[in-house]
């Protein structure tokens, strides 16, 4: 919001990186063989995620897929978290879950997570901090 208490043009929402990451996603294609699969949606705007996830023996992820019919923002939320995901066990990102849903209601700092700060533009949208927490919530869900 402006300090005229108007929401900022769109155009300051979908900035180049949240574009770029958005498309990036793709680098992290759906793989059916993935065993442990979770999936979120956003009851705000009705984006989803499908994400499916393999761990080794120590509960760690070590491969990631990721299905999202989400807007910019949400899929370049994913990317963020398929990008810093490998090797994270399930109290990790449970951990960083938290962090994110207390930045995001302007509780608490910014999260400890590589990439995360290229969706910083859409703190002042509420509408879309559901799409961003979707890939937490799937991988919580795959974790179970």
């Amino acid at each position: 919001m402006s300090a005229a208490g108007q929401r900022a043009p769109a155009r300051t929402l979908y900035t180049p990186e949240i574009l770029g990451a958005a498309t990036a996603l793709a680098s992290f294609g759906w793989d059916e063989s993935l065993p442990l699969k979770g999936d979120a949606r956003s009851r705000r705007c009705g984006s989803t995620l499908s994400l499916g996830l393999s761990v080794d023996d120590e509960g760690r992820i070590d491969r990631i897929g990721l299905r999202a019919h989400a807007c910019a923002i949400g899929q370049a939320a994913a990317y963020a978290f398929a990008s810093a995901a490998k090797g994270r066990c399930k109290g990790s990102i449970a951990e960083a879950r938290t962090a994110l849903a207390a930045w995001l209601a302007g509780e608490g700092a910014k999260p400890d997570w590589p990439g995360i700060e290229q969706v910083e533009p859409a703190l002042g949208y509420p509408a879309r901090h559901d799409a961003i927490m979707l890939a937490w919530d799937a991988a919580l869900v795959a974790l179970g």
